[in-house]
């Protein structure tokens, strides 16, 4: 069944009686060729993409609850790719290219608008940073603007540009960074998926690894065992859990990032704006609803859900940046489980036991990442070789000393 415009009329005139299920709820069968663990936006699209790309058979993605219970039905939904360090940035533009054909390609509405980002200028050693970063996509094939402190007012008139602490100066202007439905995105990866003949198991945990001689022979599941010849981890904040169960210690932290939708407003918020003297980013979604973000949660936790202290900074942060959200009332909070790694940017990797592939520590950056995590950990699992744009992101660069620190905080993931 493909979507169109006239199937959409057609089903209008017949009281929608011809649609039906996205996907279809298969048993699972005793083995695979490959096992995807992780049924988020990176586990769907890495199955999508192995399947209809690299075109693989006998694939299956289990999940131990059900499709896009976790980060990827909980996140502000921001795409965007202005990264300064090249083991960041070229992989993100590659995401970026894929973000601007993804509906097309598995043939859903995902609710992808460019609507641009501005990261706003503070100070004058800011402005230095940011042009040194725009010059940095624009070398990867980005598109990066410098703008002046007439030229975002003319843009975002609302702000407070005289704020006596925290004065705006500028800002750095990607006009193709955006916004995406996040159950858009995995409704469709996971329906293309389907459709090219991946089994997509719900309610099916993973208990276990069946290890044998340093090889990986398959999973023990709460529906059984289940073989395979390749199992690819992509679990997000539930990565070091998943991960022990095979024996291994992960450079990562699991802590929580809450995030925040006011009641529906009129129009005023033409894109994403991030606050460049604090943690605070916010867009408006179709419905209205102001949808903004701060910092993680300062300790560890399992928990989908935060703090009060954290609630308090963000809005100090939005009230600083546009003080006129002081009189929006608060629709709902909610928390996602993020895998902080410990220089801020992701493993897309082999791991030590032969057969079984990691993909982890995304921290801030992993729904923008999803189209590219998909390719790239499917290219990894099909090909055995890391793509170009994420050959990098490797899993002993901590050990080697190659890490890619974006923020250049150190061995801090509370900090990235």
């Amino acid at each position: 069944m493909r979507f169109s415009a006239l199937r959409v009329i057609a089903e209008g005139l017949t009281g929608h009686r011809g649609w039906g299920p996205l996907w279809r709820n298969p048993d699972p069968k005793p083995e695979y060729d490959y096992i995807i663990v992780g049924g988020g936006g990176h586990g769907l699209s890495t199955a999508y993409y192995l399947a209809n790309t690299f075109k693989q058979a006998r694939i299956a993605l289990v999940e131990r609850g059900w499709i896009g219970q976790g980060n990827i039905g909980r996140n502000t939904t921001i795409f965007r790719s202005n990264y300064l360090l090249p083991g960041n940035e070229p992989f993100y533009e590659f995401s970026m290219k894929l973000w601007e054909g993804l509906e097309q390609a598995f043939n859903f509405n995902a609710m992808v608008s460019q609507r641009g980002i501005i990261n706003l200028i503070h100070t004058d050693g800011q402005r230095d940073a940011y042009r040194r970063r725009g010059n940095a996509m624009l070398l990867a094939g980005a598109d990066a603007e410098l703008l002046s402190r007439d030229q975002v007012r003319e843009i975002c008139p609302f702000l407070n540009f005289d704020n006596a602490r925290f004065p705006i100066k500028g800002g750095l202007m990607q006009r193709r960074a955006g916004t995406a439905r996040h159950d858009g995105v995995a409704w469709g990866y996971a329906r293309g998926a389907d459709q090219a003949g991946v089994d997509l198991i719900q309610n099916c945990e993973v208990t276990g690894f069946r290890i044998e001689n340093g090889k990986i022979r398959g999973l023990e599941t709460s529906r059984g065992y289940i073989g395979a010849k390749k199992v690819g981890v992509a679990v997000a904040g539930m990565s070091g859990k998943v991960m022990a169960m095979a024996g291994m210690r992960l450079p990562i932290e699991s802590h929580v990032l809450q995030a925040f939708v006011s009641e529906g407003l009129k129009p005023v918020i033409p894109g994403v704006i991030t606050f460049g003297a604090g943690h605070f980013y916010v867009s408006q979604s179709d419905k209205g609803g102001l949808v903004f973000g701060g910092d993680i949660d300062g300790y560890n936790s399992y928990a989908q859900r935060g703090n009060l202290p954290v609630i308090e900074d963000v809005a100090e942060g939005g009230m600083a940046l546009m003080p006129m959200i002081g009189r929006a009332r608060l629709l709902r909070a909610w928390g996602g489980i993020m895998d902080m790694s410990m220089d801020g940017s992701p493993i897309i990797d082999r791991t030590p036991v032969e057969g079984l592939y990691l993909n982890a520590g995304w921290c801030y950056g992993g729904f923008k990442a999803t189209p590219a995590s998909g390719y790239c950990f499917a290219h990894l699992l099909a090909t055995d070789r890391s793509h170009d744009v994420a050959r990098l992101m490797r899993l002993d660069r901590f050990e080697s000393g190659h890490v890619i620190d974006e923020k250049g905080v150190g061995a801090t993931p509370n900090l990235h």
